[in-house]
């Protein structure tokens, strides 16, 4: 993979790291009311936000030509995101403007969006084209009544979308999924366990000597880890031992390639984990209070058959091992979140991304909720 910007400066920090014994700590230790992870109502203020600040829907290669397209459900309303015939990605309120059947369904490609039960027809710019027996609707202005809009967006290799257009959050990230990254798989999964239980799993590197005794850890350090802020968003680097190699490297040649693994957290529910060979997209839909959706999509780091078939293999050992032990961890944080046992969760000075994120999602949420 291309060198990222900073690839120096991480290398760097890291390597003062290991020399030191130390890690990126933050300023703060936070404690986040148990309430806000069990109250509907800071669930409905919390998809209301999902709905107002831009959030990625999905890689921008997941829509690779004219045609393409992508419909879920996010934030609780049914979306359809689509390049047109002009290349540029639009995407829409997923309802027909007759009687609101939905129009497409998961992803494929289609020269128009035909509503399965009377067949109004849509083009892919989202116009009414043709309402069958349309003498039967008198007055009817086909201009008024194409596809409800909401806002999209492409930049850093993925898809976002606005729907109320409210809160801006372009947070300063560096580019994150390149054009020439092919995606090869799409994941999607329902967990029983609330969205920010499992957000915080992926976020904090002060468990994986005990999480993951015989999977991750035996390859990197015990609490030692590099944290970043972007506005509202943050990344956690996860060097492996084997960047102790780059001490003999002139510190301007020294690349970090299959020596880390970077996790990006776009504020609020999007996870970009780049590791050795892939990349992952990870949305988490919130559900209910313990139930999630995790759409997942996840492209190699090259182009070639030999780079896809290296990323396969990178991906099965991530997903087979590591993915399931954090799971068993965070659906027994869901079992007893409910117990009384605690009445806030304590985040300490090695948990400062979620410090982070927690801290930007109260400001913007406000008050408390019962």
């Amino acid at each position: 993979m291309a060198a990222r910007s900073g690839d120096q400066s991480v290398a760097r920090r890291i390597l003062e790291h290991i020399e030191r014994g130390s890690t990126d700590t933050g300023t703060q230790v936070w404690r986040e009311p148990v309430a806000n992870y069990l109250s509907a109502s800071r669930l409905a203020a919390e998809l209301a936000l999902l709905r107002r600040v831009p959030v990625p829907f999905c890689p921008s290669a997941a829509l690779p030509r004219n045609g393409a397209y992508v419909a879920r459900e996010a934030a609780g309303v049914p979306l359809l995101a689509v390049r047109g015939a002009d290349g540029k990605v639009r995407a829409f309120r997923n309802a027909c403007r007759h009687r609101g059947t939905q129009l497409a369904n998961g992803s494929g490609c289609a020269k128009s969006f035909v509503c399965p039960y009377h067949a109004w027809t849509y083009t892919l710019e989202g116009r009414l084209r043709h309402v069958p027996h349309e003498e039967g609707f008198p007055g009817l202005d086909k201009n008024l009544n194409g596809l409800v809009p909401v806002h999209a967006e492409e930049r850093l290799g993925l898809v976002f979308i606005n729907q109320d257009q409210t809160v801006d959050s372009k947070d300063q990230l560096p580019m994150l999924i390149r054009p020439d990254q092919p995606m090869f798989a799409t994941a999607e999964r329902e967990l029983e366990v609330n969205w920010k239980v499992f957000l915080e799993g992926f976020i904090e590197g002060y468990h994986i000597r005990f999480t993951h005794p015989e999977s991750f850890f035996p390859y990197g350090f015990d609490n030692l880890n590099l944290i970043d802020f972007y506005g509202r968003s943050s990344r956690i680097t996860y060097p492996f031992k084997r960047i102790k190699k780059l001490e003999k490297v002139a510190p301007a040649e020294r690349r970090v390639e299959g020596l880390l693994t970077y996790v990006y957290h776009l504020f609020p529910n999007v996870l970009i984990t780049i590791l050795s060979r892939h990349t992952n997209v990870v949305i988490l839909e919130p559900l209910a209070v313990d139930r999630t959706r995790q759409i997942t999509y996840t492209l190699a780091n090259d182009p070639g058959e030999e780079a896809l078939a290296e990323a396969k293999r990178d991906r099965d050992f991530v997903g087979n091992t590591g993915a399931q032990e954090d799971l068993a961890v965070v659906t027994s944080i869901q079992k007893s979140i409910g117990s009384g046992a605690n009445d806030a969760f304590t985040f300490g000075k090695f948990e400062g991304c979620i410090v982070h994120f927690h801290r930007e999602l109260g400001a913007l949420l406000g008050g408390r909720y019962a």
